[in-house]
């Protein structure tokens, strides 16, 4: 070394009082010097370096928020929760990419084909899918944290449900707005949507995160195969009658999830 710290400024640092930069050169020197250090204990006050070292390491260990996550924070969302929203797999920007690129072809499909049943046939299926990825063992990398998280397991569901909800039907009411000589015939998908989506969550408990919305979303696809094959109007799901039952089932749905909301935590701790 060709210099060292001045054991004046070595007392300020210890005060915490040494501006910079020399706070900074003093920083980046008594990382190699072993010398400055030894001076530098031996004219700070033990507790107050240690206490130093103490608040250096817990301001090093505090996880960094992103953007959402800190809008969320400011927003009033509590720590933990918006830590939860912001972990979802599905609100990660490859699978929203994914979904917009998926949406902007079936628009362009139906552009061409002069008919919306393939956006209509697809879009309820894309909530049950996000909801489906962002919730459970097998699916969600962050499952071991939401699982010890001061969260009641229904309630945990609840957040991730609305906040991928909010998501995925903001997408597709998006891609509907590409679709306005249509009218409201292009909002057919909704009532479908939250349909699927409430029964997939309320078999969730007996069935698992997996299989519960892959046997809802094959009985959406069998449903629309045989109303398809059935005759040459528009679809069964898409019609007044279509559009009464689909509210039917998501009322009913959304009743069973209110009765099994306790089974989320049982599920919780056998998942684990």
């Amino acid at each position: 070394m060709t210099w060292h710290v001045d054991e004046q400024d070595l007392r300020a640092y210890a005060r915490g009082e040494l501006a910079p930069p020399m706070l900074w050169s003093a920083d980046t020197h008594l990382m190699a010097c072993a010398d400055c250090r030894e001076t530098l204990a031996s004219v700070s006050d033990p507790v107050a370096l240690d206490a130093g070292w103490e608040r250096l390491d817990a301001e090093l260990d505090v996880p960094r928020r992103g953007l959402l996550e800190g809008l969320l924070v400011r927003l009033g969302v509590a720590d933990h929760v918006a830590r939860l929203l912001t972990a979802t797999p599905v609100l990660r920007r490859s699978w929203l990419a994914a979904v917009v690129f998926l949406l902007m072809t079936t628009v362009g499909v139906v552009y061409t084909a002069d008919s919306p049943t393939l956006f209509l046939a697809l879009a309820p299926l894309l909530p049950l899918a996000g909801v489906a990825l962002s919730y459970g063992p097998a699916l969600d990398p962050t499952y071991e944290m939401a699982v010890v998280s001061p969260v009641h397991g229904f309630r945990l569901l609840m957040i991730r449900t609305v906040a991928v909800l909010a998501a995925g039907l903001g997408l597709n009411g998006l891609a509907t707005l590409a679709l306005p000589s249509y009218g409201l015939r292009a909002l057919a998908w909704l009532l479908p949507a939250l349909a699927l989506t409430a029964t997939g969550l309320a078999l969730t408990p007996r069935l698992g995160p997996v299989l519960a919305p892959s046997l809802v979303g094959g009985a959406w696809v069998a449903l629309l195969v045989a109303t398809d094959r059935a005759g040459d109007g528009p679809l069964v799901p898409f019609t007044a009658a279509g559009q009464g039952a689909a509210a039917a089932v998501a009322a009913l749905a959304v009743g069973l999830l209110f009765l099994v909301r306790d089974r989320f935590d049982v599920f919780h701790r056998s998942a684990v």
